[in-house]
């Protein structure tokens, strides 16, 4: 993830099917720190499936913080 500053715009979502692709429910526009926060308190079913964009990448939620 290219982005990383804590302030950075970013989307946090949720794909139904996971990276196989499904429909997208968006949970969170807004800063990067909070949008971890968030993804963070969900359920590890829901987790699997979350993904965070920034203007220039998408990384999946778990990539991320396991990486």
């Amino acid at each position: 993830m290219r982005t990383t500053f804590h302030d950075a715009s970013v989307r946090l979502y949720h794909l139904s099917d996971g990276p196989e692709g499904g429909a997208a429910d968006t949970l969170f526009y807004g800063p990067l720190q909070r949008a971890l926060e968030l993804a963070a308190a969900q359920p590890e079913a829901v987790q699997e499936g979350l993904f965070i964009a920034t203007d220039n990448d998408v990384v999946a939620y778990l990539d991320l913080v396991e990486g």
